[in-house]
């Protein structure tokens, strides 16, 4: 059975006694110490995070293994094998349903496939590129959660050294993704608050946080522009639990004026929603407050929760399936995988409760 290991983003010991590869084969730790101008020993104790080396040495070894897209090859172990047995999953952060709920998918179907998971949060990492490159030393493969942002350079790094699958992300040259689909569903959603007569929509998220949430938005706006209307500026929040809090907050006090929200996602919504009737609003007769995600707790307020349902255990399973197929040989999908969303009617939109 696979088990979840965090990992903080540092490196196990690079041999240092194996005869120097031919440039061939491409980059290397020696062909690293030879473009930075130092020994392959401060090359070993910079990418270990040692923190012995001055940081002006340091910055010439880290621009040397940017220039040479350099992946360390790991722990000796690997060096024999080239085997880990294990996949590495690229998350934000843990809280909230969605970031279980995939992470559930991802590991579950990496059990099923005899592989581990080790588990690297980007929040708080002053250097996410770094954090990566260390990851890849421990596994076969990697996904990556496209809001956790992934830097391109990495992702050329890692271009045929280790196999990466982006989750929810924009597609990038070479590199697999798999999404759920979110922009026709999102025009969907907002069309069918639209059709309730309400004229003062608000979409709430930035959608500057995430390629899927960029996607949303684009669908509020299709579905403003297609009726001869003028979207309002996005209410811009991360979507966290707090933040839906607050917006109900100023909704209160008269400094946002809406008759509809359109949530980047449930835990917004819901947050929203909750405050505003605990505050003797009615919702939807005073505002509908819609969502995204179709989390369990939808179904089980009242009125219930019109969202849009998402695969996101599905996303995690997919993934893991790819990076084992890909590690054992398979080819790179060249196209993105993506998978249908589903609009959920229920009572917060203005609809009777089903």
């Amino acid at each position: 059975m696979a088990t979840a290991r965090k990992h903080d983003g540092g490196s196990t010991p690079i041999a240092s006694s194996a005869p120097a590869p031919s440039s061939s084969v491409g980059a290397t730790i020696y062909s690293v110490a030879e473009r930075a101008g130092v020994s392959i020993a401060t090359v070993s104790r910079v990418l270990q995070g040692a923190g012995t080396v001055s940081a002006k040495t340091t910055q010439k070894v880290l621009d040397a293994v940017e220039e040479l897209n350099y992946v360390p090859l790991g722990a000796a172990r690997s060096l024999a094998v080239r085997h880990h047995e294990a996949h590495g999953l690229v998350l934000p952060e843990l809280s909230g349903p969605y970031y279980s709920e995939l992470l559930m998918g991802f590991e579950s179907r990496a059990a099923e496939l005899g592989q581990s998971v080790t588990l690297m949060l980007t929040d708080g990492k002053a250097d996410i590129a770094r954090a990566v490159r260390q990851l890849a030393t421990h596994v076969d493969a990697i996904a990556v959660l496209g809001s956790a942002a992934m830097p391109p350079a990495v992702a050329r790094a890692l271009h045929g050294q280790k196999p990466v699958v982006i989750i929810a992300g924009t597609p990038q040259e070479g590199i697999e993704s798999v999404r759920a689909e979110n922009a026709d569903s999102a025009q969907e959603l907002t069309e069918h608050v639209l059709a309730h007569g309400r004229k003062r929509l608000l979409f709430v998220g930035d959608p500057e946080g995430a390629p899927d949430i960029t996607e949303r938005h684009a669908g509020f706006v299709a579905a403003h522009r297609a009726r001869g209307l003028e979207p309002a500026p996005p209410v811009r929040v991360p979507f966290r639990e707090g933040e839906g809090e607050a917006v109900a907050e100023r909704i209160l006090a008269g400094e946002i004026e809406a008759d509809a929200l359109v949530c980047a996602n449930d835990e917004l919504a819901l947050a929203i929603m909750t405050h505003l009737q605990d505050a003797g609003r009615d919702v939807p007769g005073d505002i509908a407050v819609v969502g995204w995600d179709d989390v369990m707790t939808s179904r089980y307020v009242r009125p219930g929760l019109t969202t849009v349902r998402q695969p996101v255990h599905e996303l995690g399973v997919i993934a893991a399936e790819r990076l084992h197929q890909r590690v054992s040989g398979g080819q790179t999908r060249l196209e993105p995988q993506i998978l249908p969303t589903q609009v959920v009617i229920r009572g917060s939109c203005g609809c009777a409760r089903r």
